[in-house]
């Protein structure tokens, strides 16, 4: 038991003799957001010097810091370390290796100041961007539920609803360029499309999602009204 108390103290004693405040040069360096994962990001900020995280929908996540660079992160159950990338030059949070002999990674990367995350480039409606983001989540998860094509589907139809219907077309659009095997995609472009007035587009992707499903009912009715207006 008097280990145990023994032992308790000493980590006291460890934690409270590391400084909790931190310089402004490594505050200056620090600050700012590093990739979590391909739409979502850790962002770093300092309240009286003193460094917090916001990560995973949870804010004000104070970390334990236990060396110049390092520090204890309860929720994510790791310690964490700010180091620059020789081979980049930039900086990075890397987890620190719970064994001696592991060499150490360059985890999270900080990106600049004007980047945006793939979702939120979509809701800047800065939808080329947005697609660039959505199609390199793709080509390294394409089971990522954020790129799922019903998804963005519905997403497009949402701004039919609301009679965003060029906003609309450019999600359709997103669509077709992610899953281009798809007939519904082709569908819900051409129906995007005939809602802005432009027919012939329109039916060019009607017919398109209907040489791949002939059965596809809402291509076929719409294509049918658009054909009797000609």
């Amino acid at each position: 038991m008097k280990f145990k108390y023994v032992y308790i103290g000493l980590l006291l004693l460890f934690f409270s003799c590391s400084n909790p405040t931190n310089d402004a040069a490594f505050i200056d360096e620090v600050t700012g957001r590093y990739l979590f994962n391909h739409d979502s990001a850790i962002e770093v900020y300092f309240q009286e010097n003193e460094l917090f995280l916001k990560w995973n929908g949870a804010e004000n996540i104070k970390p334990l810091k236990t060396d110049d660079s390092i520090f204890f992160v309860k929720e994510m159950n790791e310690k964490i370390q700010f180091l620059t990338n020789p081979e980049d030059g930039i900086m990075y949070i890397c987890l620190v290796p719970k064994e001696d002999n592991i060499k150490i990674t360059f985890n999270y990367k900080k990106i600049g100041d004007d980047e945006k995350l793939p979702s939120e480039y979509f809701e800047a409606k800065e939808y080329t961007k947005a697609l660039e983001g959505y199609l390199a989540i793709k080509e390294k998860d394409s089971l990522n539920p954020i790129i799922e094509e019903v998804r963005i589907n519905r997403w497009g139809y949402n701004e039919i609803r609301d009679k965003n219907y060029d906003d609309a077309v450019e999600i359709f659009a997103m669509n077709v360029a992610m899953y281009p095997n798809s007939s519904n995609v082709y569908d819900s472009y051409g129906e995007a499309l005939f809602y802005t007035g432009d027919t012939v587009a329109a039916i060019k992707n009607f017919k398109k999602s209907l040489s791949m499903d002939s059965g596809n009912r809402n291509a076929k009715r719409y294509l049918e009204r658009l054909e009797k207006k000609e």
